[in-house]
């Protein structure tokens, strides 16, 4: 009994360390600041709900943060991606379009990504689609070092802007973002 009872406290204690080492990546990942000199601005999707459709809270942050970069630097091309949900009556993307050019970004300096159903569709399309050359990322602060993770394996030049989340889905996100990097350490190669 005794023995079973050290089993279980490594077992526990494993699992915790593990927890901890993927939180110092989440929160690394959300200290990133973006170049300055970028060609690209890559903002990866999130849910969108509604006919018509609006973004989520989680997605309207994201275009939020990129908006304001966009303004400071008005040559860099954006890049929108994401699909189309079966839940979404639209893409991703099309919504992301749509609220960048309501926000005063011209509609010439936009191109959408519409297939991407996961991150490292999102990225991966992106980047077989577009010249993406130096890119920043824009996406949720938690999950900023996957994203980054993701892009630095497919040899694109990468910095990332995190959009602060302050809603409470972010710690919905957080729990699966935990899961979706140990995926991603395994499988997204």
């Amino acid at each position: 009994m005794v023995h079973l009872r050290k089993i279980i406290i490594i077992i526990f204690g494993i699992g915790l360390l593990y927890i901890f080492i993927v939180a110092i990546c989440m929160f690394s990942g959300s200290q990133e600041k973006p170049a300055e000199n970028a060609d690209t601005v890559l903002i990866l999707g999130a849910k969108v709900s509604g006919n018509p459709a609006s973004p989520s809270l989680v997605l309207q942050e994201r275009l939020d943060a990129a908006v304001v970069y966009l303004n400071n630097h008005p040559k860099v091309s954006v890049v929108v991606s994401g699909g189309k949900g079966a839940d979404e009556s639209v893409t991703e993307a099309s919504v992301m379009e749509e609220y960048l050019v309501n926000e005063g970004i011209a509609r010439n300096r936009i191109e959408k990504e519409t297939k991407s159903k996961r991150t490292e569709e999102n990225i991966s399309n992106s980047n077989e689609k577009f010249e993406l050359g130096k890119t920043v990322i824009v996406t949720s602060d938690y999950h900023m070092y996957r994203a980054l993770m993701l892009a630095e394996r497919q040899n694109i030049d990468v910095s990332g802007l995190p959009a602060e989340s302050k809603t409470m889905a972010k710690y919905k996100g957080m729990a699966r973002e935990m899961l979706s990097i140990t995926y991603a350490w395994v499988f997204d190669w």
